[in-house]
């Protein structure tokens, strides 16, 4: 296991869920295999350029990225949630992109919290309009009206504001943003341990690094103290590979598709082992020489994810609003 820091106490709590982990474990042999077809080298920063992404002033765009994480959750359902944009239909996550980015070229101000704040119920669905509703609605709503507040509040308008007072410390903005805008306070409880994941704030941080090109507000000296996003669609390719093993009655749970209880010890254990694995790709990858960090791993594992064959396993499906 690597020694990389632990300043958020993510990593301590993962290890010790999944020391007395019941329904999941990590498989060295598919650990040792799947390090084998990670790309190199690894990204040197976040990627962010694609079409949808949107980038404005430096304190607007450091606005929209915080408004896009503030709902980049729970995507999953039967049909999927699809929306139109620039003559192609997306889902998942680029869905809820382009509904954004819909909205900034109609002239919305997603970035300006006194709009934000002034956005009724029915306009903020309008909003996520497509095919099919949007999962979780209620829970996207409250987060607007948070991420308008705390802008407001706590940050006089700018998410900077928060940014600047990290003073280049990622890990440090993740502990501003939890305090200031409490949707992003991802900590589950396994039974009497505290088990911390913030898997929204730390992503947070790495969309910041890949909007500003590593440089002013996405400039940070300790991204590699970081840890991966644990969500589920990591752990479905830790498992497509064999890195990641679970029970057999979780896995027939997981693979028709019942849902698992957001901070069951079957879910966190889930998200716990994904933090373990990781760690373990991070620890080989640098044990053969290469420069590697967690963010760097977690998302040569999403591009992955992106390949699957349709007969893979699928995703554990949890109701959540923090991933």
């Amino acid at each position: 296991m690597s020694m990389t820091a632990d300043p958020l106490g993510v990593r301590a709590a993962a290890h010790q869920v999944l020391s007395r982990a019941r329904w999941v474990r990590l498989h060295p042999e598919g650990l040792d295999r799947l390090a084998s077809l990670l790309p190199h080298p690894l990204p040197d920063l976040p990627d962010w350029d694609h079409p949808l992404h949107w980038r404005g002033t430096p304190d607007q765009t450091a606005n929209y990225v915080l408004l896009l994480d503030a709902l980049n959750f729970c995507f999953w359902g039967e049909p999927r949630w699809r929306v139109y944009y620039a003559g192609t239909w997306y889902d998942g996550y680029w869905a809820l992109t382009a509904a954004l980015r819909r909205a900034l070229d109609a002239g919305l101000p997603l970035y300006d919290p006194s709009f934000l704040s002034q956005l009724t119920d029915s306009q903020i669905a309008d909003l996520f309009a497509g095919d099919g509703t949007i999962p979780l609605l209620e829970w996207r709503i409250a987060h607007i009206r948070e991420v308008a507040h705390g802008l407001s509040n706590a940050c006089a308008g700018t998410f900077a504001t928060l940014i600047r007072q990290a003073h280049h410390r990622a890990t440090q903005l993740v502990q501003l943003v939890v305090q200031v805008f409490p949707s992003f306070d991802d900590v589950a409880t396994y039974g009497t341990l505290r088990v911390p994941f913030y898997k929204r704030a730390q992503l947070l941080c790495s969309d910041l690094a890949g909007a500003f090109q590593g440089r002013e507000l996405g400039h940070f000296d300790d991204l590699e103290a970081l840890t991966a996003f644990a969500d589920y669609k990591l752990p479905q390719v830790l498992r497509y590979y064999g890195a990641l093993e679970y029970h057999p009655h979780l896995a027939a749970r997981i693979d028709a598709r019942q849902e698992l209880p957001a901070g069951s010890p079957e879910e966190v254990e889930i998200r716990a082992a994904t933090i373990c694995a990781v760690d373990e790709l991070v620890a080989r990858r640098r044990a053969a020489g290469h420069r590697a960090a967690a963010w760097q791993v977690d998302w040569a594992l999403w591009k992955l994810g992106q390949t699957l064959p349709p007969d893979a396993p699928p995703y554990h499906r949890t109701r959540t609003r923090y991933y």
